[in-house]
C-alpha cells in the first residue's frame, strides 16, 4: 500500500478497533487459479501472535479456499469511512484557485498465511463468536442456539474456516492532514453540510487527526 508518512497508522489498537468495528474484510489470494477476492466476516483475536489472528468462513463451494497456496501471504483488506473530497470546499480555491479533487480514507490491510480449517467443533466456535460480536448491541440478539442443533449441524457442513495469523499490518487515515488549516476547517463544515451519516463520520475523523498538527 502506497503510505506517505503523514497519513501512516501504526498503532496496533487503533488498526485492532477499525477491524473489530469494520469486520467484513476482503480477502485477496493468489493461487494456482490466480488472483481471487471475496469479502467476508472476521472476527478478530490478539492470540496467539503479537498482531493477532483473524478467523473467518467460506462457503464450500466458493473455489477460494481450495486454491489458496500455503507458500503465499493473503491479504486481507478493511475499510472503514470513505468520502469524496470536493475543491469547493477549501479555502485556498477561493485563494489561489491552485486545487484538485481527492478521496479520504480509512483502511487497515493485514497479511499472512491462511490455514484452512476443517474442524467442526473450531467452526462452531467461530461462527459463535461471529455472531455474538455482531449481535451484542441489539435489544433482542439472535443466538445461533435459537436455531435447532440438527440445522446449525448442516450448515457447518457447507463451509470451511480461514484462520491468519497476522504477519504483517499497515494501516492508512488519508483524511485531510496534506491540506492546510483552513481548508480542514473548510472540509469539516462541508462534510457537516452534507449530514449523511458516512460524512459526518469523515467530519469527525478530519477534526480529530487535525488537531494539535503544525499549522506552518
Amino acid at each position: 500500500m502506497y503510505l506517505p508518512p503523514l497519513f501512516r497508522e501504526d498503532r496496533l489498537d487503533v488498526q485492532h478497533a477499525l477491524i473489530r468495528a469494520h469486520p467484513l474484510g476482503l480477502l485477496v489470494t493468489n493461487g494456482p487459479g490466480g488472483l481471487l477476492a471475496n469479502p467476508i466476516p472476521f472476527v478478530l483475536d490478539q492470540e496467539p501472535g503479537p498482531l493477532g489472528t483473524l478467523r473467518g468462513h467460506l462457503a464450500r463451494g466458493n473455489p477460494q479456499w481450495r486454491d489458496l497456496d500455503p507458500e503465499q501471504e493473503a491479504l486481507v483488506v478493511f475499510q472503514d469511512v470513505e468520502r469524496y473530497i470536493t475543491p469547493s470546499w477549501y479555502e485556498t480555491k477561493r485563494e489561489t484557485g491552485k486545487v484538485v479533487p481527492t478521496w479520504n480514507y480509512a483502511v487497515v490491510q493485514a497479511r499472512g498465511r491462511v490455514r484452512v480449517v476443517g474442524d467442526e467443533a473450531w467452526l462452531a466456535r467461530q461462527i459463535v463468536a461471529l455472531t455474538e460480536a455482531q449481535e451484542a448491541e441489539r435489544e433482542r440478539p439472535w443466538a445461533v442456539t435459537d436455531a435447532p442443533p440438527s440445522f446449525i449441524g448442516h450448515q457447518l457442513k457447507g463451509i470451511v474456516g480461514v484462520e491468519i495469523e497476522i504477519a504483517r499490518i499497515e494501516g492508512k487515515w488519508k483524511v485531510s492532514q496534506n491540506r492546510p488549516e483552513a481548508d480542514r476547517a473548510g472540509v469539516v463544515d462541508g462534510l457537516t453540510e452534507d449530514g449523511d451519516e458516512a460524512s459526518l463520520a469523515m467530519a469527525e475523523l478530519v477534526g480529530a487527526r487535525g488537531a494539535g498538527m503544525d499549522r506552518t
